[in-house]
């Protein structure tokens, strides 16, 4: 646990509870439900957000044969063009709320988690190894601050092999690339169901810090009742 509190401590609110997040539960789809989801997006949302869903839905069964490159660069598209980036405070009213899938393409607005989550579950569905993705925070560097400052970001990073340089799923760049290609992010931690990884570390740090309940306990419900548990 000490690796956690150290990093609970350095990095912003919305990242630690990330921490949490990637080990209180594991992204398993196991009952998938998309008839309901798109039910749910009629009922609750209207049918300018149903016929966003048949559209997602189309797009994973149209990629499921595709190469995983091109999975990525479909699903990074997709969300980039749909989904406008704003702050939760602004969508939601709240300093840090983690949006569903569903409720991110019903608002169309969402901040980096948001993006990095649902391109993340997306391609869990299309058919991509969970071991081949990491939800990864950053530091980013601030375009033309002559500071050089850097703010708080998350992205998807897919690994095309273990050992191999991921390619970086980004809301602020169109284009999905390399990591070398983005020398503007320097990772602090990624994490999925399976491990932590600290920095650029090809071995997690842990994988069994211990489970913790956190936003993404209530996250997990809501997917679930979404369609997607």
């Amino acid at each position: 646990m000490l690796l956690l509190s150290t990093l609970q401590r350095a990095l912003p609110a919305f990242a630690a509870a990330a921490i949490a997040l990637a080990f209180s539960g594991t992204l398993v789809l196991a009952n998938v439900d998309l008839d309901r989801m798109e039910r749910l997006a009629l009922g609750r949302h209207g049918p300018n957000t149903a016929d966003t869903v048949a559209r997602w839905r189309s797009l994973i069964d149209e990629i499921s044969a595709l190469s995983d490159v091109e999975k990525v660069e479909r699903v990074n598209n997709f969300f980039n063009t749909l989904v406008r980036w704003r702050q939760d405070i602004e969508v939601w009213g709240r300093n840090d709320y983690w949006a569903t899938p569903l409720e991110l393409m019903a608002r169309r607005e969402g901040d980096c988690e948001d993006f990095s989550i649902a391109k993340y579950m997306t391609l869990l569905l299309a058919g991509i190894e969970v071991e081949q993705m990491r939800i990864t925070y950053v530091k980013a560097q601030i375009s033309g601050d002559a500071r050089n400052a850097t703010q708080a970001h998350m992205v998807l990073a897919y690994y095309p092999t273990p050992a191999a340089e991921p390619l970086i799923l980004d809301n602020m760049v169109s284009e999905v690339r390399p990591a070398s290609r983005r020398p503007d992010l320097r990772p602090v931690f990624g994490f999925n169901s399976q491990g932590l990884w600290v920095g650029a570390a090809a071995a997690p740090a842990t994988r069994d810090p211990g489970a913790r309940l956190s936003r993404w306990h209530d996250l997990l419900q809501r997917i679930a009742a979404d369609g997607l548990g």
